[in-house]
């Protein structure tokens, strides 16, 4: 297999802020008030095709933490060196927010609902994207969540605690529901303060309470609609999956929570603090990274600079990011 130096490796980097968790609920904004802000905003929306299926990553916006928390195994100082060498902050890493919106025979297929303003003020900026493309949340047919976490779920309720999405058929691991949202879960491996797990808990059941009651639940594995298949990636929670879209020779892989951040989950290996199982997870990630690298595989990472797209090359250490070139 061609192992590349990493050396020779150009590491990716992005810097912003996000803030505290916050509850559940993002209302649309009117259409005046979004041309208004329109004028102001960078891209939050990016086409491109797999195959005959017409993809669109749909920005949420930014949430972000210490570094520490993405990279939980890191020795301070290494880390602290990393971060200043890819012209990151040393005191906080901002992740995307990239849901990714499908067309599938003559569906709209939302994959993750993003976090709304469950995870601090920099997310929720979903509607007013999707306002943009000519949408509303009444056009979304089907969400697949790869896991139950507020930044996956925290779109999915109204302030009112009503379904922002009326129409749409929602579909969530079985094993995450069954642990975050039918017992009460201990989320003490979680590296943040016990104020910020109580909200996080409280967060996932408000977010997916408007639809408990025909909740649609699969098993990692399983193809969950034509085109899109379910893989195991389990370690972040009980249940998490990845997602391949596929159509003819054509494959995207989604990588959920994997990897937060190209810099210090795929370029260094370092764990991230918040996976529940870290040796299943890694398990998961070196199993999935060395498909994805070794069949050359589009990449999207959730949480990765927007739009998040690239590929994972192999190294003679372990792995590195190379994003994908714009497509106008």
């Amino acid at each position: 297999m061609l192992r590349i130096n990493r050396r020779r490796i150009m590491l990716t980097a992005a810097a912003g802020a996000s803030g505290a968790l916050l509850l559940p609920g993002a209302a649309p904004l009117a259409r005046a008030e979004t041309g208004a802000m329109q004028r102001d905003w960078n891209s939050g929306i990016y086409h491109f095709r797999v195959g005959d299926i017409a993809a669109t990553i749909v920005s949420d916006g930014n949430i972000g933490g210490p570094p520490t928390v993405y990279a939980g195994d890191a020795p301070e100082a290494e880390l602290e060196e990393v971060l200043r060498r890819t012209f990151l902050p040393t005191d906080r890493m901002t992740l995307n927010l990239n849901t990714l919106l499908l067309e599938i025979d003559g569906r709209r297929v939302l994959l993750e609902a993003g976090a709304g303003p469950t995870m601090g003020p920099e997310g929720g900026r979903l509607f007013r994207h999707l306002e943009a493309l000519g949408l509303t949340a009444e056009d979304i047919d089907v969400i697949v969540i790869s896991h139950t976490h507020p930044d996956h779920v925290g779109n999915l309720r109204t302030p009112d605690g009503s379904r922002a999405f009326a129409r749409a058929t929602v579909m969530v691991p079985q094993p995450d529901w069954a642990f975050f949202v039918e017992s009460e879960p201990d989320l003490s491996y979680m590296p943040v303060p016990q104020d910020f797990r109580d909200r996080f808990g409280a967060n996932i059941k408000a977010s997916v309470e408007p639809y408990a009651q025909d909740i649609e639940l699969y098993l990692a594995g399983a193809e969950v609609l034509p085109g899109l298949s379910t893989v195991p990636a389990e370690g972040h929670t009980p249940g998490m999956a990845a997602f391949l879209v596929h159509s003819g020779d054509d494959q995207l892989l989604l990588t959920a929570d994997l990897a937060y951040h190209p810099v210090v989950n795929i370029n260094e290996p370092w764990r991230p603090g918040p996976d529940r199982d870290k040796e299943t997870a890694a398990a998961s990630r070196q199993r999935i990274f060395d498909r994805a690298a070794a069949e050359r595989t589009l990449v999207l990472g959730f949480h990765f600079p927007f739009p998040g797209l690239g590929h994972i090359l192999r190294t003679d250490t372990g792995y590195a990011w190379v994003p994908a070139n714009w497509q106008f």
